[in-house]
């Protein structure tokens, strides 16, 4: 056997052992010959784990320390197990007529997504709060019926587990969701092969002379096509049919994702209502902002003689992102690096993805279309939020342009779990970082994301606290830890981190990078600036909404409002009235009164409290909502294009009564039916009392986003950001901060150091040998695939998706 060969059997043996255990599973340890080291090595002594420093000697590794949860985590996904019974028992049911995903055509129905249906928060505190019996779990599964003309996504749910014939059953899901229509919704994108085939194609060949004429290029559909073809998203869903807006872009000429920077500036508009390719229709072509209704008239006045042909957008190295121009003075020699001395010092359950540090504690959950989640985040063993999770991200463009003009992307349908990729050590996260995979199911297959979950300590660039006097000054380190996912959804990518502190305080950010979706420039100067010979930077806003489901000192809440109001005063002190701010205290008190703008000048806080235990002076312990890097709320009104599918959008905030049957504020499918979605999150407001109830508090963050020259080629981290921070206010009875012993405190008089006290923090005295910190970068992966019907864990393979 040749050595490649017998290294990748290696490889797939070693991925099969590692692969026989889902997320929820304790994951074993493969003995990889195929890569450095033991870098694939999830729970412990793996490269990819903390370093410990020993006096006097060199760095050895080492990983947090062997550890339990207290409980199951009852959020973390199903089983490898669960899933493959799930679906093989799916398969037996006659009712569901289900084909597989590989053979499935246009009209059959197939199994598109099997995972756990989280369980209802009035049924897990029992058990993560008392002794009560963990929740049952049940399967939730999405079904593409397409074997029909009218084709819907339909979820159901499957249970309980394990499946057992004869009390195992499946009923359609619909009690999470404001639409009540048995679980389902209308499925637009049924027909997206025959989109391509048995009708574009068909258009753009019928101006193949011109495009050649145009750009040297034609798309066909064949293998030598330089041009590509789509359009918006949605599709325009009004006037009883169905609307799609298309476009010409460039092909990348590499292996950069540069395509939308390559726009083209040609669009067609087409009524593709129904499911018979041949009755769809061409409504006509819009160049240079001149609509022609047929082909023939655009034809005619292309050849006409007095056409005006605009430049195209051609691939180069201004849109790639390999370093350019000269290099910087003195780069080239090794920049900082960050360290950990000591190790880890955390904890990490693997198996239950579990996870303490310092007083902080929480579980981590998973699922295909938010990615990332937490889950009974709790510090000093009290719990401050039960679940702090995405929701969902939208993109909403405007152009002079139909299909800018008409697009809004809802991400959650394209899914965040799929393409939150695996992480690159000392770039997406320290070296020292502890990494854990990620799985998710989809189309009869585990799909597992190697890496993709990064946690780390680090230090701030700044103290926590400080103080100089004439006599001494104070200072404490601000050490903070972090849990972090990138996910790459299309064009843009997106860094999610949750930060906790040692102040108690708990800290969401998003930011945004990757190539933007650019705009042709012709007409578009009221849309954005012109960056580069023909393009235009399609202004756009980025809204992500979370959930953050808080319990202060228990469920019984109150949103307190406090805001700095200016007044004119009269004291008895005082001969004249003054001129000064008082404190105006109020509480949301029904949900009438729960969708929230902030106000300007930053001058309320908004915080959760529990008005039944107020602190030894009297005043309400809670926990303050306070928006940090430039929170927003969607700049369109009554947008045309989501009609009721992203109200949430519409706030900063918001308040809601929790209830097991709002457990999210949209559906990955919303953008299916926008006059009708699935979720609309207006119904969730219907004048309940907000006052010492269950709260659950919905906030966006996202930037207003205009592109510029420095958008390409890559939007960049520094600038595309936004985060909201969760601070305790009164909550304590003083800086909990100060219990940390890695702070200092110098004693001075007359330039002379009279004494350093320091509080029991070890000094790190070893060696390190950079070279070894070094990630082996030809030991990146991408995802590993396990089929699931038929199940065979000894049999995978690589496979990274991605949308463009």
């Amino acid at each position: 056997m040749s050595l490649p060969a017998l290294l990748r059997l290696l490889g797939l043996l070693a991925v099969g052992i590692l692969l026989l255990a889902h997320t929820s599973e304790a994951l074993p340890q493969p003995k990889a010959a195929w890569v450095r080291g033991a870098r694939s090595r999830l729970a412990k002594n793996s490269k990819w784990h903390s370093k410990r420093w020993t006096n006097g000697s060199a760095c050895v590794e080492t990983s947090p320390p062997d550890f339990s949860a207290p409980k199951e985590n009852v959020w973390s996904g199903l089983t490898n197990w669960e899933a493959a019974s799930v679906t093989q028992w799916l398969f037996g049911q006659a009712d569901l007529n289900l084909t597989k995903s590989e053979d499935a055509g246009e009209w059959d129905n197939s199994l598109l997504l099997v995972e756990l249906m989280l369980p209802n928060k009035t049924d897990v505190l029992s058990y993560v709060d008392g002794a009560a019996a963990a929740p049952a779990r049940y399967a939730h599964v999405v079904l593409d019926l397409r074997a029909t003309e009218n084709p819907t996504y339909t979820d159901i749910i499957v249970g309980p587990l394990p499946v057992v014939n004869g009390t195992t059953c499946w009923e359609p899901l619909e009690y999470p969701y404001t639409r009540k229509t048995q679980g389902s919704i209308r499925n637009l994108d049924a027909d997206s092969d025959s989109l391509y085939t048995e009708y574009i194609f068909k258009v753009t060949a019928t101006i193949a002379d011109i495009t050649m004429d145009l750009w040297g290029g034609t798309a066909l559909g064949m293998d030598n096509d330089t041009l590509d073809v789509w359009g918006l998203d949605p599709v325009w869903q009004y006037d009883n049919k169905l609307t799609r807006w298309d476009t010409f872009w460039n092909y990348p000429t590499d292996v950069f994702d540069s395509e939308t920077l390559l726009p083209l500036g040609l669009y067609f508009k087409s009524d593709v209502t129904g499911r018979d390719p041949s009755k769809w229709k061409l409504e006509g072509w819009l160049y240079n902002d001149i609509f022609y209704k047929t082909t023939a008239e655009f034809r005619k006045a292309y050849w006409g003689g007095n056409f005006t042909k605009l430049g195209a957008n051609v691939d180069g190295d201004w849109a790639r992102t390999d370093q350019n121009g000269p290099t910087l003075p003195m780069d080239t020699a090794t920049p900082p690096r960050a360290v950990a001395p000591s190790g880890a010092r955390y904890s990490v359950d693997h198996a239950r993805k579990y996870v303490e540090w310092m007083d902080f504690s929480f579980y981590m959950g998973f699922t295909r279309d938010a990615g990332l989640a937490l889950y009974d985040i709790r510090y000093k063993g009290q719990r401050i939020i039960y679940e702090l999770s995405l929701q969902e991200a939208l993109a909403h463009y405007a152009g002079n342009d139909p299909v800018q003009s008409g697009t809004s992307y809802l991400d959650t349908y394209y899914g965040f779990g799929p393409y939150a990729f695996e992480l690159v050590p000392g770039y997406d996260c320290p070296a020292y970082a502890t990494f854990v995979n990620t799985s998710f199911f989809v189309s009869e297959t585990t799909h597992t994301h190697l890496n993709s979950v990064c946690l780390f300590e680090f230090d701030a660039d700044y103290p926590i606290q400080a103080h100089t006097s004439a006599s001494y000054t104070a200072k404490t380190k601000n050490i903070y830890f972090t849990v972090r996912s990138v996910a790459t959804v299309g064009n843009y990518d997106y860094m999610f981190s949750y930060e906790f502190y040692l102040d108690g305080s708990i800290k969401v950010q998003v930011r945004a990078s990757g190539y933007i979706q650019s705009a042709y420039y012709a007409n578009n100067k009221d849309y954005g600036y012109q960056i580069h010979d023909f393009l235009s930077g399609s202004m756009h806003d980025h809204v992500l909404n979370f959930k953050a489901d808080l319990d202060i000192l228990g469920t019984d809440n109150t949103m307190e409002l406090t805001t700095n109001v200016p007044v004119t005063e009269s004291y008895v002190w005082s001969d004249h009235p003054r001129n000064t701010m008082k404190l105006k205290r109020s509480f949301i008190e029904s949900e009438d009164k729960g969708k929230i703008l902030y106000t300007g000048n930053g001058r309320t806080q908004y915080r959760v409290v529990n008005t039944a235990q107020p602190n030894k002076f009297g005043e309400y312990r809670g926990y303050r909502i306070l928006p940090s890097d430039g929170t927003i709320h969607l700049t369109v009104e009554n947008s045309s294009n989501l009609v009721n599918a992203a109200n949430w959008a519409k706030y900063d905030l918001m308040v809601t009564k929790q209830k097991d049957t709002e457990p999210r504020s949209a559906h990955p499918y919303n953008g299916q039916d926008v006059a009708n979605p699935v979720v609309d999150f207006d119904k969730f407001f219907d004048g309940e009392s907000l006052t010492q109830e269950d709260l659950v508090v919905w906030f966006n963050l996202g930037m207003h986003h205009v592109p510029h020259t420095g958008d390409l080629p890559n939007t960049v981290f520094t600038t595309a950001h936004s985060g909201v921070e969760f601070m305790p206010i009164n909550y304590f009875d003083g800086d909990v901060s100060r219990q940390t012993v890695n702070m200092v405190r110098i004693d001075y008089k007359d330039g002379n150091v009279s004494h350093v006290k320091t509080f029991g923090q070890n000094e790190a005295t070893c060696s390190v040998d950079l070279s070894k910190e070094d990630f082996d970068m030809y030991s990146y992966k991408g995802d590993v695939v396990i089929r699931k019907f038929p199940y065979d864990p000894a049999d995978p393979y690589y496979e990274t998706d991605a949308i463009v």
